[in-house]
């Protein structure tokens, strides 16, 4: 069993940046590979950007280049700095914790989901 809680999300202009946060808790972190997802107002959620647990990462095309996912495996977190944020980057962002891999189904754990605001 995997906890998982966010922080960080706001209101910030466009063209300004914010780091969110995920602590983990549960044993085994290192192995699942974690990511972060956002869901805007009447679309489906999508992946934003993901590491495995040898810090392997992978990112939409609409963040490459602005946004930085980072994890330490000592600490049990994640985090994704996100910088020259858009309007469109206004979502819901989610933690994820995918473990299926490895563990199997049902290890798949998801955070409650910070809000971020890109407006002037």
């Amino acid at each position: 069993q995997v906890q998982l809680v966010e922080s960080g999300g706001g209101l910030v202009p466009p063209g300004g940046s914010l780091r969110l946060s995920c602590a983990a808790s549960g044993r085994n972190f290192r192995i699942y590979a974690m990511g972060w997802y956002r869901q805007a107002p009447a679309k489906q959620r999508e992946l934003v950007a993901r590491i495995t647990g040898g810090g392997t990462t992978a990112y939409a095309d609409s963040v490459k280049g602005r946004f930085t996912i980072s994890r330490d495996n000592a600490e049990n977190t994640v985090d994704l700095q996100m910088n020259s944020l858009k309007a469109e980057d206004t979502a819901v962002y989610y933690c994820n914790a995918d473990g299926r891999r490895v563990f199997g189904p049902g290890y798949d754990y998801w955070g409650q989901g910070t809000q971020v605001t890109v407006s002037s």
